[in-house]
């Protein structure tokens, strides 16, 4: 995984909430209801990052997979070790 996907698609997701935000703000009505405002922002910010933050995912996810694909040790690696170390130990 690059830091740096990481580090954009989450500076660009934080933005796409906080920014419908503090628009929301700025309205008297919305201050007193700021939960609902927040509500509002979320919905916003889903539906922007679906819409346009859909490369820095895939940048995202296509680290994660090769990160994932380099591992060395695997799953049945790990429970085959477990399952030695069980057999080999003597029961007192």
């Amino acid at each position: 995984m690059r830091v740096r996907s990481a580090l954009v698609y989450t500076v660009l997701r934080l933005l796409v909430f906080i920014v419908p935000f503090g628009i929301m703000m700025l309205f008297p009505v919305m201050r007193e209801y700021y939960w609902l405002s927040a509500i509002f922002a979320a919905l916003i910010g889903l539906s922007l990052s679906v819409l346009f933050l859909r490369r820095p995912l895939d940048d995202l996810t296509a680290g994660l997979a090769e990160r994932r694909r380099n591992r060395t040790t695997t799953d049945e690696d790990v429970e085959d070790a477990a399952a030695d170390e069980i057999v080999t130990t003597p029961s007192e």
